[in-house]
């Protein structure tokens, strides 16, 4: 079994929010998915709870806080993890997980959040031994700003490869609200995020996304 952590100590930054879509992207490939919520708002859980058996099954793990056990047969199990994560907790989710995708929102505070917890987590043996392999997403970006382009260049000032963007818009919040991802959703309405979607699924379904481990 293969485990994905979306990670940022930085709250508000869209965790949940990738976790869900990764999820539900991998589940419509035809993958077992399994989502545990490592985060105390179990925000991913109430998603899954609102979810229709008429889209692509991905089963719960953990819903009182349990330990993460996937369910036999899952071929991905994605975390969502929580604000603030580090120390332990954080060397624990860097242990298992296989592969971390971080997402970086185009904001002052978010960038020097992110390149405080990125140095930290680049001194990080599962990292530094390549057992964990990292990619950056530059989430709810808007193109045409000043500070989109402040963001891309911080981004890649990190040895860390930026394998996605994803534009700011309410298909995420609405396809949340009633148990949906962008994947779920027709193509009239989401083709714009399937296509952003793209780069990043090449990416976790590449070799170079994989650990050593």
């Amino acid at each position: 079994m293969r485990t994905i952590a979306v990670v940022n100590a930085k709250g508000g930054c869209g965790k949940t929010t990738i976790a869900t879509n990764l999820a539900s992207a991998l589940a419509w490939e035809g993958h077992a998915v399994a989502l545990g919520d490592m985060d105390p708002q179990q925000s991913a859980n109430d998603w899954l709870d609102q979810r229709s058996e008429d889209y692509p099954v991905i089963e719960m793990v953990n819903r009182d806080g349990g330990p993460l056990r996937a369910p036999s047969g899952t071929d991905i199990l994605i975390l969502d993890t929580p604000a603030g994560i580090h120390g332990t907790e954080l060397g624990h989710v860097l242990r298992r997980a296989e592969t971390v995708l971080i997402p970086v929102l185009p904001s002052p505070v978010d960038m020097r959040a992110a390149w405080r917890f990125l140095n930290q987590l680049l001194e990080l043996k599962p990292v530094k031994e390549r057992q964990t392999v990292v990619g950056l997403i530059a989430n709810r970006v808007r193109p045409q700003t000043i500070i989109y382009r402040e963001l891309t260049g911080f981004l890649h000032d990190f040895r860390i490869p930026v394998v996605g963007q994803l534009r700011d818009t309410m298909n995420y919040v609405r396809a949340f609200e009633r148990g949906l991802a962008v994947s779920d959703l027709p193509p009239y309405q989401a083709w714009a995020d399937w296509e952003q979607w793209e780069p990043i699924l090449g990416w976790i379904r590449s070799r170079k996304s994989r650990g050593k481990g």
